[in-house]
């Protein structure tokens, strides 16, 4: 073991599989009531005219070596999400903690030193990687910016990564159009992992490539996440590479969570009218779960500029009461480990 590795032990390893195991492990990130708004400008003079309310108070943990995947439609508000607990967002409100360190409203200078063990991986590998800089440049970046190891020892760290991501030395000396997309988003991960941070977010990694070497890239991940003892936020739509990644599950629904728990609680008993929709609506080739009912929502996302009044699922929900247009429902433990945001269960 190299020094400064994290490597997890055989009973983390196994730990970490079942469904009590995140709630036993120490929290890494902590949320507190996030909010991300953008300025809407409007008029001659380009005054705030409102908000888009992207993040509208988001309270989570995330736990270390778990992976808690966040799944919703598109304008859901993960992407924001998912850049605002790296702080390359800054919160309109609320309050990030990342390994003991209230980050919320750390200066660059004093983000800095943290941003190594903070890292991502973008939705597509043909535009997140420099077409002029070699990949060994490429992967080696990183570590000329925190000023770590001398240049022989910078030289050698991407060399080992380059096979811990399953591609050979040789290709250090390569440009980014000279490799596919499964290899290129292979090359995203050893440059987010070449610093061997304590967290990655996974921006929609896979969805930009063919169903067959989406395997292979989140094996790859699964396999590196034990290894080095990683802890990940996945953030995608589809829930099918949700299922095969995640510990725990959140829902995301114009810019709340709507429900979160285990992974076989989501996809076996899911509570919120909106994550059963989000279930339904996954292909199934087993012949007994082709009679499982589809729930069709009727309209589409709201605005997050203007979002309906009480629950902001109300407009689409087939379940909605009088209560819904005027109650904003709050996130609430239904059983243990449990939390759903519906007046359903409350």
């Amino acid at each position: 073991m190299k020094k400064g590795e994290r490597m997890m032990t055989k009973l983390e390893k196994v730990s970490r599989r079942t469904d009590l195991a995140p709630y036993q492990q120490e929290v890494l990130i902590q949320a507190n009531n996030v909010k991300k708004y953008f300025p809407i400008k409007g008029g001659i003079l380009k005054r705030t005219i409102g908000h888009l309310k992207a993040v509208d108070g988001v309270s989570l943990q995330i736990h270390k070596g778990e992976t808690l995947g966040i799944v919703g439609e598109s304008g859901s508000g993960k992407t924001t999400f998912g850049r605002v607990l790296l702080r390359l967002l800054k919160p309109t409100d609320g309050q990030i903690v990342f390994n003991g360190v209230d980050i919320t409203n750390l200066s660059n200078s004093r983000l800095q030193p943290l941003r190594k063990d903070m890292q991502i991986i973008f939705q597509d590998p043909f535009a997140s990687l420099n077409p002029r800089m070699s990949i060994e440049e490429l992967i080696e970046e990183p570590l000329i910016i925190q000023k770590l190891l001398p240049k022989n020892e910078r030289k050698q760290q991407v060399v080992e990564m380059l096979e811990k991501v399953g591609l050979r030395s040789s290709d250090r000396m390569k440009y980014p159009h000279e490799f596919s997309g499964g290899q290129r988003q292979r090359i995203s991960i050893a440059r987010a992992l070449i610093l061997n941070p304590m967290f990655v977010i996974c921006d929609e990694p896979v969805s930009a490539l063919d169903v067959s070497i989406q395997s292979q890239v989140l094996n790859l991940m699964k396999d590196l996440q034990d290894d080095l003892g990683l802890t990940f936020l996945f953030i995608s739509h589809d829930l099918s590479v949700i299922k095969h990644i995640s510990d725990r599950v959140a829902v995301m629904y114009l810019g709340r969570i709507v429900e979160i728990t285990t992974k076989r609680k989501i996809y076996e008993t899911p509570l919120h009218p909106y994550t059963q929709a989000l279930i339904s609506a996954i292909p199934v080739i087993d012949e007994d779960e082709r009679t499982r009912e589809k729930i069709i929502l009727k309209g589409d996302l709201p605005n997050p500029a203007d979002p309906p009044s009480g629950c902001p699922f109300r407009t689409r929900c087939p379940l909605v009461h009088d209560r819904c247009e005027n109650e904003r429902p709050e996130l609430t433990e239904i059983e243990p480990n449990h939390f759903v945001s519906c007046h359903l269960y409350t």
